[in-house]
C-alpha cells in the first residue's frame, strides 16, 4: 500500500488510515480486536482513536492491540472527554448484546440510541495545558505507550485557544519525544479561522472531505482526511437513483453503473486519495468485507482516471442533483 511521512514525527505510514470511532461502540471488545488486526493484516498501518470513542473504551482496547503490533502510527486527540453515562452504556451494552446480536434491525436501533445518549450533555474542556497534561497520561495509559504519534485537539475552534501555556505544552511534549507532531482535528468550516488567527497550532489539520468538497487550500499543514464515505455517500446515491438523465451521463462518462453503491463508494473513497495526495484517508466501519474493499480500492491504479474524472463532473454538475450544493 502506498505510505507517506507522516507529519514531522520522522516515521512512514499508509496513506489508508482506519478510524476507531465505531471500536468498542457498536461491537464488544473481542469483536473490536478482531476487527483491528483484519485491518492490520489487509496492509493498515495508521489508526485514528480519541478518548470519548466507544463509550471511553477505544483508547484502552487499541491500546492492547499495540502490544502486539508496534510498527503502526497512531492518533489520539485532547478535547472531548467520555459522556459522563458512559459506565451505565456500557454495562447496558454488556447485558443487552446478546438479545440484539441476532437481529441487526434493532442492534443498529440501539446503537444510534447510545450514541445519541453518548454524547448528551458532554462537557466542554478549557483548552488549557493543566487539562492537556491530565489528558495525555490519562491517553498513554490506555494505549499502554510513552508515545503518541499525533495528538490533535479535538474540535476545537480559534476562540477556544486562549491559553499560550497550552501551546509551550505541546512543543514541550514533541521536544521530549512524548508526542511525535500536534495539529486541530476539527470541522472543515473552523479551519479558516484557525489558520488565520492560531497558525502554531495548525501543523496538522484532520477534517472532512468528499468529492462533494472544494480543493483544499494549500497550506504548510499535514493534511488527514475523513468522512469520504458516510452522510454524503448517502445523500449522493440516494439523489442518483432519483435522477435517471444524470446518472446515466455520470455513470457514462466514468465507464461506472452508479447505481451499485459498491461502484459509487470505490469511486469516492479513490476520489479523496487521489485529489489529496500528500495526505492520509481516515475510514471507519464494522465490517472486514468493507474494509477489505476499501483496501482494494486503495491499491488499484487503475481507479485513478475514473474516480478524478467523477470529481470533476461531481464539482461542475453537483449543483443539478443537489441544490444543498449549489
Amino acid at each position: 500500500m502506498q505510505t507517506l511521512l507522516l507529519a514531522d514525527t520522522n516515521r512512514h505510514t499508509t496513506r489508508l488510515g482506519f478510524g476507531c470511532s465505531r471500536t468498542m461502540g457498536a461491537m464488544g471488545r473481542r469483536e473490536s480486536l478482531r476487527l483491528l488486526e483484519f485491518a492490520y493484516d489487509a496492509g493498515i498501518r495508521h489508526f485514528d482513536v480519541a478518548p470519548m470513542y466507544g463509550y471511553g473504551e477505544a483508547e484502552g482496547c487499541l491500546g492492547e492491540f499495540l502490544q502486539r503490533h508496534h510498527d503502526v502510527t497512531v492518533a489520539t486527540k485532547y478535547g472531548i472527554p467520555p459522556a459522563r453515562n458512559s459506565n451505565l452504556l456500557r454495562v447496558a451494552r454488556q447485558v443487552a448484546g446478546p438479545l440484539l446480536q441476532n437481529l441487526p434491525a434493532l442492534k443498529d436501533r440501539a446503537a444510534k440510541l447510545a450514541n445519541a445518549a453518548a454524547t448528551h450533555r458532554q462537557v466542554r474542556p478549557a483548552f488549557t495545558a493543566v487539562e492537556a497534561r491530565a489528558s495525555l497520561e490519562r491517553s498513554l495509559a490506555a494505549l499502554r505507550t510513552d508515545r503518541i504519534d499525533l495528538w490533535l485537539l479535538h474540535e476545537v475552534t480559534a476562540s477556544d485557544l486562549q491559553d499560550e501555556s497550552l501551546l509551550r505544552f505541546l512543543e514541550g511534549q514533541v521536544a521530549r519525544g512524548t508526542i511525535g507532531a500536534f495539529g486541530i482535528g476539527s470541522e472543515a468550516e473552523k479551519i479558516p479561522a484557525l489558520l488565520a488567527h492560531r497558525p502554531a497550532y495548525c501543523r496538522v489539520l484532520q477534517q472532512e472531505w468528499s468529492v462533494l468538497s472544494k480543493p483544499v487550500p494549500p497550506s504548510n499543514a499535514f493534511r488527514i482526511h475523513h468522512r469520504t464515505l458516510t452522510e454524503d455517500f448517502r445523500t449522493l446515491h440516494a439523489a442518483l437513483l432519483t435522477n435517471a438523465a444524470i446518472r446515466q451521463r455520470w455513470s457514462e462518462a466514468v465507464n461506472t453503473d452508479l447505481t451499485d453503491a459498491n461502484q459509487l463508494a470505490r469511486l469516492m473513497l479513490k476520489a479523496a486519495l487521489v485529489m489529496n495526495p500528500a495526505s492520509i484517508i481516515l475510514f471507519s466501519s464494522k465490517r472486514a468485507e468493507h474494509v477489505r474493499a476499501n483496501v482494494e480500492t486503495a491499491e488499484n491504479p487503475a481507479l485513478d482516471a475514473p474516480s478524478r474524472m467523477f470529481y470533476q463532473i461531481v464539482q461542475a454538475e453537483a449543483g443539478q442533483l443537489l441544490p444543498s450544493a449549489k
